[in-house]
């Protein structure tokens, strides 16, 4: 085998471990999964804390695969119902489990 053939050999080996390691299984999250799901975290996290009525310190928020996990406490139904619209709201969010307590 001639230099040449035995590098596009090993560069074709190489690019394939490397697409490997990067795609997702059914419990974990690709490389790009994971960084679009802390991006739509910190969007919606971002967005609870700017609003008034939520004001977003005691809210906990997660995400998987487009998928929105609420936490945490509030004082109220109508801060709870905010929180999941606000979340629902947020591109990239698919859907919204809300968790959220009355404290």
């Amino acid at each position: 085998m001639s230099n040449n053939a035995l590098f596009k050999f090993l560069a074709a080996f190489c690019m394939t471990l490397l697409l490997a390691a990067c795609a997702g299984t059914v419990k974990q999250e690709s490389t790009g999964q994971l960084i679009d799901d802390s991006i739509i975290t910190t969007r919606v996290k971002a967005a609870l804390l700017k609003d008034s009525v939520v004001g977003g310190f005691e809210v906990s928020v997660e995400s998987f695969e487009g998928a929105v996990q609420l936490g945490g406490f509030v004082k109220t139904d109508a801060q709870r119902e905010r929180a999941v619209r606000i979340a629902n709201d947020t591109p990239g969010v698919n859907q919204v489990f809300n968790s959220i307590q009355l404290r």
